[in-house]
């Protein structure tokens, strides 16, 4: 009986020293994984997402009617800036001085980096500086 107890010892003793390396392989296959695995992890990602992106459900294509409406309304405040920027600047530009559209005072004077332009909305008392680089 000692004898089949120590046989026994030593056969289980002798297959656990045989082992193998343990290698790791990833699952992702950004990191070297299989690629099989992509699908089942980005599914798996969208339905632990919590968030939704809004942009997507809300926002819809736009009909030929509304392009052209915005197209139409962009090119009329351009022809009525143009006529502005004439009116008030002549046809040499901007020059030094202090100029008021509305709710803007506009002040125009030369700078060490060019000539700056600050804009202030009288109504918000938010500010804007425009600086042309000399040339």
């Amino acid at each position: 009986m000692k004898f089949l107890y120590t046989t026994l010892i030593l056969f289980f003793g002798v297959s656990a020293l045989q082992a193998q390396a343990l290698v790791y392989k990833p699952v992702n296959p950004a990191f070297g994984g299989d690629t099989f695995n992509y699908q089942w992890l980005m599914s798996s990602a969208e339905n632990q997402n919590k968030l939704k992106d809004k942009t997507t459900e809300t926002t819809k294509e736009k009909t030929d009617l509304e392009r052209f409406k915005e197209s139409l309304n962009s090119q009329l405040l351009s022809q009525i800036s143009s006529q502005l920027y004439r009116q008030q600047f002549g046809t040499d530009g901007l020059s030094e001085g202090s100029y008021t559209f509305g709710t803007y005072a506009v002040d125009v004077y030369p700078s060490s980096d060019g000539l700056s332009v600050n804009i202030l909305d009288t109504a918000t008392g938010e500010q804007t500086q425009i600086i042309i680089p000399k040339k």
